[in-house]
């Protein structure tokens, strides 16, 4: 099967001649992809995995080295906030960890997915097409004891609930105030700091934003 022809292909991988260095070029993010949700979900790890799922949303919604992650309708999207706004990744720039998740831990499971073994990952490979495979050679091969160590939930969004949710512009502005995780993933580093720049702009200054803002302060590790 061949890529979602609907992601564009400005999402797709760009090769350094050289280097091989994964890069992404993310569009402009949805506003919506058809989901909502009211309050931060409980998020649960993933056992032996770098990677949380939240197991009471019926959606396949995953959270990975300070980004949200969804799969839906056979396409990921990424944001830095629990509802968005979502941003599409193609599928040659998802994180490898995001891929390795077992079958079980999708919510919402396409169709394709009968028949393969729960606790083993989507045969993405099978999937996506000989050209996806080659590209991403070693996906599914991986040293557990070498796995990156979790990154904390941003929980100070459990103030950012239903009618309190921020406006995208004011987005980045809050997160940076009180969240002070930083991707360790190259691929996920470039995905997040596209997210972040896109919202800054004339409203999002230093020093504006209303006193609740202004005075909360940055999450500690639990």
């Amino acid at each position: 099967m061949r890529f979602n022809p609907l992601v564009p292909a400005a999402l797709l991988l760009i090769l350094a001649p050289a280097q091989a260095q994964i890069r992404l070029s993310i569009g402009a993010p949805h506003l919506s992809i058809g989901i909502n949700i009211p309050i931060l979900p409980n998020l649960v790890p993933v056992p032996g995995s770098p990677v949380y799922y939240a197991p009471r949303l019926d959606q396949n919604y995953f959270f990975y080295d300070g980004m949200y992650w969804v799969f839906k309708d056979d396409t990921w999207y990424a944001s830095s906030w629990y509802n968005g706004p979502w941003a599409l990744v193609g599928p040659e720039t998802v994180p490898p960890y995001l891929l390795r998740v077992p079958v079980r831990y999708y919510r919402r499971q396409p169709t394709y997915f009968r028949g393969w073994h729960r606790e083993e990952a989507p045969r993405w490979g099978e999937h996506w097409g000989r050209e996806w495979e080659q590209r991403r050679q070693g996906w599914d091969k991986w040293d557990r004891h070498e796995a990156p160590p979790m990154a904390q939930v941003p929980n100070y969004q459990r103030g950012y609930s239903k009618n309190h949710y921020p406006a995208p512009e004011r987005q980045p502005q809050i997160h940076a105030e009180n969240y002070r995780y930083q991707p360790q993933e190259p691929v996920v580093r470039e995905h997040y700091q596209e997210h972040v720049e896109r919202g800054r702009g004339p409203d999002n200054r230093e020093g504006k934003g209303n006193d609740k803002e202004r005075g909360r302060r940055e999450e500690r590790p639990h």
